[in-house]
């Protein structure tokens, strides 16, 4: 093919992969509803070999998608048909360490969690901690802006980023940086789910590791209990880091996975978790145990290893569901927290109507939801039902005022949602500011946000879309 003729001829043999059984690897990325085999995979090692990528693809006309580690759960780095998936997991290199300026310089290969272990000898680390921190890497972080555990008191990734360095489509360089004076086009690229340009470097800003730790396990007798003890701890003033929430069928499913001494017999748990200086935090622990005086069991970790433990649990909670059905779809809205008992009851009804599993497990603190709704591909109209099921969550998380994601991006999944939320003139917004970064409509096309044409189908027809995989509609992004 002259196509890959063109990507060959000055291009290492090594980095570029086709053929069928090379690219199945890379046909999906963690949300796995949805297939779809590139034409050719490029794994570069440099920024030149990114600009000769992007120059060949804009002269033929054909469509990139930027791939990291794959762990996202939208389908943000699904291929789409004759497109290259550029992936970057080669570029990971920590090129610098500034522990004054407490900065690090690093490829947007490299892991999360490698950031944290390069820099802990300094006692810094890297705060955004998403539970796929071990393999997921900074350039995906920045795609979809991602958050974890401890995001309530330190914040998602646009708040750990100092700069970045990018690529536009025809190859021009910039540097955005905290420091710019002008429009915001930092954080314009964090959670712009590779739609703009290609991430070539990243200054992270990292954070002292806390001189002190522990954390409170309560459990509840009731979710609407739990909840509201959520509520309680945010209007005391103090701000834990990290507030999570899990229910009855996450808490068995982590015991059974972790041992992590979870109390199997709770309706919900709440994960409360308070750093900083010691005195303070027995203070707050103080405090809090107050606040959850109404708490069936209470747990306040002995040492650093039962912390750890503990959280161990919450942060495997997604492969221990995993275990019990073939399949699970995470969905992921964020809703203001007084109506966290409400939307989670409602997803209870629903669980029932639709005779599909639900365990819900997340990020209670600032009201990002994770219900994980179990299913099974291989029974026919089970996909379809459980997109559905997921649909109405995210329209119930816009009716009472929240979002339909908190850090997993749009992708492919939520482009139904995106109608619920925005309206056309939004939307229209969100297609111009595309179109100034990417004129030729290559990167990452029919992603993210939806055209018009789709949002009015869907007023029409009042139900998510088939199921069948979505194509780019170039002509109206």
């Amino acid at each position: 093919m002259k196509f890959i003729d063109e990507l060959l001829r000055e291009l290492p043999e090594d980095i570029v992969l086709i053929g069928e059984e090379n690219t199945r690897p890379y046909e999906c990325d963690a949300l796995t509803i949805y297939r779809q085999k590139p034409l050719a995979i490029v794994l570069p090692r440099n920024v030149e070999q990114i600009k000769y990528v992007l120059k060949i693809c804009k002269d033929n006309k054909i469509p990139i998608v930027t791939r990291g580690a794959g762990t996202g759960l939208s389908g943000g780095a699904l291929p789409l048909e004759g497109c290259v998936v550029l992936g970057l997991s080669k570029m990971d290199k920590i090129h610098s360490i500034d522990p004054k300026r407490a900065v690090a310089t690093v490829d947007p290969g490299v892991r999360n969690l490698a950031i944290s272990e390069a820099v802990e000898s300094h006692g810094l680390y890297f705060a955004p901690d998403p539970s796929s921190q071990i393999a997921c890497t900074i350039g995906g972080n920045i795609a979809e802006n991602a958050g974890g555990v401890h995001c309530l008191k330190y914040g998602l990734t646009v708040n750990n980023i100092q700069s970045i360095t990018m690529l536009t489509l025809d190859g021009q360089e910039y540097k955005l940086s905290r420091e710019d004076k002008g429009l915001g086009l930092l954080a314009l690229m964090n959670g712009s789910e590779g739609l703009l340009g290609v991430i070539t470097q990243v200054e992270v800003k990292l954070m002292k590791k806390p001189i002190f730790a522990k954390l409170i396990m309560a459990g509840f007798d009731s979710v609407a209990d739990c909840a509201n003890a959520v509520t309680l701890i945010i209007k005391s003033g103090i701000i834990p880091a990290g507030l999570e929430m899990m229910d009855s069928f996450a808490i068995q499913a982590s015991e059974e996975f972790t041992h992590a001494g979870y109390p199997v017999d709770a309706r919900a748990l709440l994960l409360c978790e308070l750093d900083g200086d010691k005195e303070q935090v027995e203070i707050e622990i103080n405090q809090i145990k107050e606040l959850l005086s109404n708490a069936s069991t209470l747990k306040v970790s002995a040492d650093e290893a039962e912390r750890l433990l503990l959280w161990k649990g919450r942060k495997s909670a997604f492969p221990a569901v995993g275990k019990l059905s073939p399949d699970y779809y995470c969905i992921d809205g964020t809703i203001p927290k007084r109506h966290l008992a409400s939307v989670l009851e409602q997803i209870s009804k629903w669980s029932d109507q639709y005779k599909l599993r639900v365990a819900n497990v997340f990020h209670a603190g600032d009201g990002n939801l994770h219900p994980l709704i179990l299913y099974d591909a291989s029974v026919e109209g089970e996909v379809e039902k459980t997109e559905a099921f997921g649909l109405e969550i995210l329209k119930l998380c816009v009716e009472v005022g929240g979002t339909i994601t908190g850090e997993h991006g749009v992708g492919i999944e939520k482009l139904d949602g995106m109608c619920h939320q925005y309206n056309d003139q939004e939307l229209s917004v969100f297609h111009q500011i595309k179109k100034v970064f990417d004129p030729d409509e290559l990167l990452n096309p029919g992603k993210a946000i939806p055209v018009l044409h789709r949002c009015v189908e869907l007023g029409r027809k009042m139900h998510p879309h088939n199921g069948n995989l979505p194509q780019p509609e170039l002509e109206n992004i």
